[in-house]
Order: C-alpha cells, then sequence, then structure tokens
C-alpha cells in the first residue's frame, strides 16, 4: 500500500470500529423492531419486478434482513445468499427447501446443492455508511471484488442494510470505491444519486 492508501485504510478502520461500537451498544429490543421496520419500506426499494435479490444471514448484531427477504419471496422474488469462494463471492439460491450449513464468521449459507444465481439486487450488510452513499465494509474486501465480477455482465443495484447508528459524517472513499445505491435503515429507505461527470473548468 502507498502512505495515503495506508492512510485512508486507518481512516476507515476508526470509522468501523465507532459504528461498531454503537451498534453494539443498542437495545436488544430495538434492533428486533428496527429489523422487522425494514419490510415496511419494501414498496420504496428500487428492486424491479421478478428481480433476482441477495440478501445475506446476519452475524453477531447485524440488522436482521430475513422478514425483509421473506416479503421480497412472498412477491415473487428468487432469492440468494452470498457464499465466500475463490476468486470473489458466489451467491446461491435461498427457498425454504435450502438446506443451510454453518460457514465462517458464524454465519449460514445454502449448501454445495444449491444453484447458483446472478443476482440483479444486492442487500449488502455494512460497518458504516455516508450521506454520499459511501459504505465501510468489514474490512475483507468480498463484496468489492463481487460487485466488480458482477458489473461484468450488466449492473447490478446496491442497496445498504443497516441501522441509523450506523452514520457517520464522511468516509474517505477511494477511486476505486462503488458508492451504493441506496441505504435501508429502521427509519427508511434513502436512495444516492450517482454521481455525474465533473464540470469542466474555463481556460484561466
Amino acid at each position: 500500500m502507498t502512505q495515503t492508501e495506508n492512510t485512508l485504510a486507518a481512516a476507515k478502520d476508526v470509522l468501523r470500529k465507532q459504528a461498531l461500537a454503537r451498534r453494539a451498544a443498542m437495545d436488544p429490543t430495538h434492533r428486533i423492531e428496527g429489523s422487522l421496520a425494514l419490510v415496511d419500506a419494501v414498496d420504496r426499494l428500487p428492486i424491479p419486478e421478478g428481480a433476482i435479490v441477495s440478501g445475506f444471514w446476519p452475524i453477531r448484531d447485524e440488522i436482521d434482513p430475513r422478514p425483509l427477504l421473506d416479503r421480497l419471496r412472498a412477491s415473487g422474488h428468487r432469492l440468494c445468499l452470498p457464499v465466500v469462494s475463490e476468486p470473489h463471492l458466489i451467491f446461491r439460491e435461498l427457498t425454504r427447501e435450502t438446506v443451510l450449513v454453518p460457514a465462517g464468521f458464524g454465519t449460514t449459507v445454502p449448501d454445495a446443492a444449491s444453484p447458483e444465481l446472478r443476482p440483479d439486487v444486492l442487500l449488502m450488510p455494512l460497518a458504516a455508511f455516508d450521506k454520499a452513499g459511501n459504505r465501510i465494509g468489514y474490512g475483507k474486501g468480498h463484496y468489492d471484488t463481487a460487485i466488480a465480477a458482477l458489473e461484468k455482465d450488466g449492473p447490478v443495484t446496491c442497496i445498504g442494510l443497516a441501522f441509523q447508528v450506523q452514520e457517520v459524517d464522511h468516509v474517505p472513499a477511494e477511486p476505486h470505491d462503488k458508492p451504493l445505491d441506496g441505504i435501508l435503515t429502521e427509519n427508511g429507505y434513502r436512495s444516492f444519486p450517482t454521481p455525474g461527470p465533473e464540470p469542466l473548468r474555463e481556460a484561466e
């Protein structure tokens, strides 16, 4: 890493730890109610009819997307979950009949018999986010590499799922960081504008 990259990584790590500490300190009842509240915003999510949606199986004190996923399934969407693989995440189908097996970091994934899908929409866990849609993950880079691979076959909509206490003033984003299309918290859904090209400057 260059000195600049090291500085940005260190700044992100501080913000990550602070946001995760706030999340961990939440009242358990608030955490449950906040997870259930995600369903209230389902009609505002930019998910096309019939889209394949990737969720995630919550670990530790993450917001729980499973009530939302159940509503999306009832609306006719095919669901999948990420599975850590090389060279990047793969996504296996999730149905009521799917056999789930334990995986690393305390999470749960569909077993190897579940077919791979190419999601149109990623509902993503995160450590922190800001008002511009920049996110801080858990430092492993799994989603960054997966998004880059998925976009080779077409666009993918990225929606972060988090509690409101995980918002920070500013994420020191790097040029390769892909901002979220939107964030869904217990307070509702917020979309982020797509950055446009830099304006031309008049010659001095």
